[in-house]
């Protein structure tokens, strides 16, 4: 199961990610789409975690967190149609 990490700041990076997530459990991907005509990150990310206990704990713990100046929105990413 992957987590969509949203309202994040343009400039945030994937080890940052990496490490914000790292806290509550191993990290397996991070993916942050980028914008096709300017290259540019969209504000979003999905992160994958080994165990489903540790993203449960990961979304309690940084859903509503402010991180990089911004509030996160945290949840379950939903499956891709």
């Amino acid at each position: 199961m992957s987590i969509y990490v949203g309202n994040l700041s343009y400039d945030v990076t994937s080890d940052a990610l990496s490490q914000a997530f790292g806290k509550y459990g191993t990290v397996t991907n991070v993916h942050l789409p980028t914008d096709r005509e300017t290259g540019r990150m969209r504000g979003f990310a999905f992160v994958e975690m080994q165990a489903d206990t540790e993203e449960s704990t990961a979304i309690e713990a940084l859903d509503g967190a402010e991180w990089m100046g911004r509030t996160l929105k945290v949840n379950k990413a939903k499956p891709r149609r």
